[in-house]
C-alpha cells in the first residue's frame, strides 16, 4: 500500500494540529519541517511529545533538514555546526523508527529530506560563476567528509538521506548527487511540483536513477507561469504518470502543499483518482 503524509503547515502553531488534521484526513505521517522554529534539533531531541501524539493519532515521521543546510561551506566553522546537526538528526530519527515499524510500512527506510546548497556566485560583466563550480575539489571533499560520516551515523538502521530537486540541479551538484548515491545510505526525493515550475530540467538526472528513488512530494504545478504547491488537479502535472511511478518504487508520498485547504483538495483528489491511476 502507497504511504501518502503532509507537511507541517504554518497555518497549525502545534505539532497537535498537525496530527490532529493528519488523522481526520487518513493520512499516515507527518513530514518534520526543521526550518521551523519548533522543529528543531534541540525540540526533535525531546522525543516524548513525539512519541505520545503519534501513538494517540497512530501515526509516524518523516523529517525535512533545515533547507539552507550546506555541508560545502567554505567555512568549517559552519561546515562543523551543519554536520553536527545531522548527526543530531539521524539520532532523533532512530528514536523515531518504531514508529514506522507500528503505523507505517517497515520495508521502506525512513527518509531524513535535504536540498543541494547551491552556494554563492559572483557576477561578472558577461556571466556568473557559482564558487562551487570554480572550487569543485574542495566543494567534492565536503561531500567525502559528509557521505562517510553519514554511513557512520545511520549504521545498520533503516534512516536514509534523501536529496530534493528544487530549482534544477548544477552540473558540480549532480556530480555530488551521484557520488552520494554510490553510498546505499542515500536516496532521491522527487518534487514533481519544484520539477515542473522550472521545466522539468531536472527529469533526465532523476529518471536516469529512478531505481534510488524512495519519496516523493506530490503536488500539482505549472511552467507557464512557473507556480509550485497548487493543491492536485490545479496545475498541469500528469499526475497519474507520477503516481504510477511513486507505486512502482514504493516511495512515501507527502502531499506538499502550504495551505490546509489545498492539503484537503489533494486529499479529495486523490480518493476520487488513485484506484483509477494505480
Amino acid at each position: 500500500m502507497m504511504q501518502f503524509g503532509m507537511p507541517t503547515l504554518i497555518e497549525n502553531r502545534t505539532l497537535l494540529e498537525n496530527a490532529a488534521l493528519c488523522s481526520s484526513l487518513g493520512l499516515q505521517f507527518i513530514e518534520l519541517n526543521m526550518n521551523f522554529p519548533e522543529y528543531q534539533t534541540d525540540r526533535l531531541e525531546e522525543t516524548d511529545e513525539l512519541l505520545d501524539l503519534a501513538d494517540r493519532f497512530r501515526l509516524y515521521y518523516t523529517i525535512h533538514l533545515d533547507e539552507n543546510l550546506n555541508i560545502a561551506d567554505f567555512n568549517r566553522i559552519v561546515t562543523d555546526a551543519y554536520l553536527e546537526t545531522v548527526r543530531r538528526t539521524i539520532g532523533v530519527g532512530k528514536k523515531l523508527l518504531c514508529l514506522r515499524d507500528r503505523y507505517g510500512d517497515p520495508a521502506q527506510p525512513l527518509p531524513l529530506n535535504m536540498h543541494m546548497n547551491h552556494g554563492i556566485y559572483i557576477t561578472l560583466p558577461d556571466r556568473k560563476v557559482q564558487m562551487y563550480e570554480r572550487d569543485f575539489d574542495t566543494y567534492m571533499k565536503s561531500f567525502e567528509v559528509f557521505r562517510g560520516r553519514c554511513e557512520e551515523w545511520i549504521g545498520d538502521s533503516g534512516l536514509l538521506i534523501t536529496i530534493e530537486n528544487t530549482d534544477g540541479f548544477r552540473d558540480y551538484e549532480k556530480k555530488a548527487v551521484e557520488y552520494l548515491l554510490e553510498s546505499p545510505k542515500f536516496g532521491l526525493t522527487w518534487d514533481i511540483g519544484h520539477s515542473k515550475a522550472v521545466g522539468e530540467k531536472d527529469l533526465q538526472f532523476i529518471l536516469q536513477h529512478q531505481d534510488r528513488i524512495v519519496h516523493f512530494h506530490i503536488h500539482d504545478g505549472s511552467e507557464t507561469p512557473p507556480r509550485n504547491h497548487l493543491a492536485l488537479g490545479d496545475g498541469e502535472i500528469d499526475l497519474g504518470e507520477r503516481l504510477r511511478l511513486a507505486a512502482r518504487r514504493n516511495a512515501r508520498c507527502v502531499l506538499e502543499t502550504k495551505t490546509v485547504e489545498a492539503l484537503r483538495q489533494s486529499v479529495r483528489w486523490l480518493s476520487g483518482s488513485l484506484t483509477h491511476i494505480i
